[in-house]
């Protein structure tokens, strides 16, 4: 009995520790989100001091703080820089939350938003967009570029889940090799949709690689539904995630039916990556590290790791799009998803190599 009693009072405190270390991390990264936000605002073309920044964002928020506000200041602020950042926090949360949730489902921690197609449809549906000339058309105040790629990710699951099924039933190892075929083919047509029109080549290009220059709140607005609704389908199935992760087997034995919950997931992560992607670009790596550096911290609990990832996600983008905007000493932009591939790329591998060793016990 004082045995068991001594194992159960060290589990109490294990979970414990475990507890504060997850509030210690919320915190930190929820201050650290909004000091963020704040210090992003400060870096741009035109030299605005730090209450400048501060001022121009508490009027653009309804609050008369300076009368005497130089009005160039207000919209470069908060028409410029708070929308761009607000969207690339969006966009770094959804990236990490859908990285988070395929690597649940599909049992494999190199899965990330665009091992599905996803990402790849919406590249398509852009790149047919600026084929066809319509980047600059407008449909209920929307650039159809955004209308288009989204369009072009959501084919791309239903392609996916059609191309998944055998005998009826969605299975994770189908759904990784329909991932792969989908986005092969629709890779292959982007390159022929470039070859076809070398005018279009440029946009295309740049818009592949993932940028956030020229959009604005109207982004914002377009994007947040469809995120909203798939942190709210992911959210609502994240205990079930954890049962997902351990197997299907263990999954049908505790009563969870393991096809329908996998597919809500990979809708609700889908949607994730679809909005982000549409307004964005491709942006890669986001996905793919921060879920593995929260995992290493605080475990494989879903409900903290999509809570820590997301907000890990969102700081880390805002960040490389800072860079991205302020490397080049002429003025020009990076795109931001070449600036998140040279910091991912290096780190991931660092990451796997450490894994690699302590599975080996080097």
């Amino acid at each position: 009995m004082k045995s068991t009693d001594l194992k159960l009072n060290e589990i109490f405190q294990l979970e414990a520790r475990a507890n504060r270390k997850f509030g210690y991390l919320l915190a930190l990264l929820v201050i650290g989100s909004i000091l963020s936000i704040f210090a992003a605002s400060i870096f741009g073309r035109l030299d605005i001091p730090v209450w400048g920044v501060g001022k121009s964002i508490l009027e653009g928020l309804g609050f008369k703080a300076d009368p005497d506000l130089d009005h160039t200041w207000k919209v470069v602020v908060f028409n410029i820089r708070l929308s761009r950042i607000c969207l690339s926090m969006l966009v770094g949360m959804a990236l990490a939350v859908a990285g988070t949730v395929f690597q649940g489902i599909l049992r494999n921690p190199l899965a990330d938003p665009f091992t599905i197609g996803v990402s790849t449809g919406a590249a398509f549906g852009a790149s047919l967009a600026l084929f066809f000339g319509l980047g600059s058309k407008l449909v209920f105040g929307f650039g159809l570029i955004p209308l288009a790629s989204l369009a072009g990710a959501m084919a791309a699951l239903f392609a996916v889940i059609a191309l998944g099924r055998i005998n009826g039933q969605l299975r994770r190892e189908t759904m990784v090799l329909a991932g792969i075929v989908v986005a092969t083919f629709l890779s292959a047509l982007i390159s022929l949709v470039k070859s076809l029109d070398e005018e279009s080549v440029a946009s295309i290009v740049f818009w592949v690689m993932g940028s956030f220059q020229g959009r604005g709140w109207n982004h914002v607005g377009f994007a947040l539904p469809y995120m909203a609704a798939g942190m709210f389908i992911i959210w609502i199935y994240s205990r079930e995630l954890d049962i997902l992760s351990m197997g299907d087997t263990q999954a049908k034995q505790m009563g969870v039916p393991a096809e329908k919950v996998r597919l809500r997931l990979m809708i609700g992560a889908s949607l994730l990556t679809a909005a982000a992607v549409s307004v964005s670009g491709v942006i890669g790596f986001i996905g793919l590290v921060m879920p593995h550096l929260i995992r290493m911290t605080v475990g494989a609990e879903h409900r903290k790791l999509l809570l820590l990832a997301g907000l890990l996600g969102g700081v880390a983008l805002l960040w490389s799009d800072v860079l991205a905007r302020i490397l080049l000493p002429g003025g020009e932009e990076l795109p931001v998803g070449v600036v998140t591939a040279l910091m991912g790329g290096p780190f991931f591998c660092f990451i796997l190599a450490r894994t690699n060793r302590s599975r080996t016990g080097i």
